[in-house]
């Protein structure tokens, strides 16, 4: 495995964390998904995720990845609209 491979597979694992990190405290009442750090950390994390699949490239991941970063944000966008 080359240096850069590693740099990103460890850059998608960091953004797998972010993500599931969010998941994780709203599921359990610790963060209210309408507080901007949730969909900050989503969009965060999506975007490690697809900085890792430019040199891993799986299509389906890209996908969902594209959009989990759209999502999040026009999540960002709402809040700050509402602040």
């Amino acid at each position: 495995m080359t240096t850069i491979t590693t740099i990103t597979n460890i850059l998608g694992i960091i953004g797998v964390i972010f993500i599931l990190i969010g998941y994780l405290l709203v599921q359990s009442g610790r963060l209210l998904p309408t507080n901007i750090k949730f969909p900050l950390l989503n969009l965060i994390g999506a975007v490690l995720v697809l900085i890792s699949l430019l040199f891993a490239w799986n299509l389906p991941s890209f996908i969902i990845e594209v959009f989990w970063a759209l999502i999040s944000i026009y999540g960002i966008w709402r809040i700050i609209k509402k602040s």
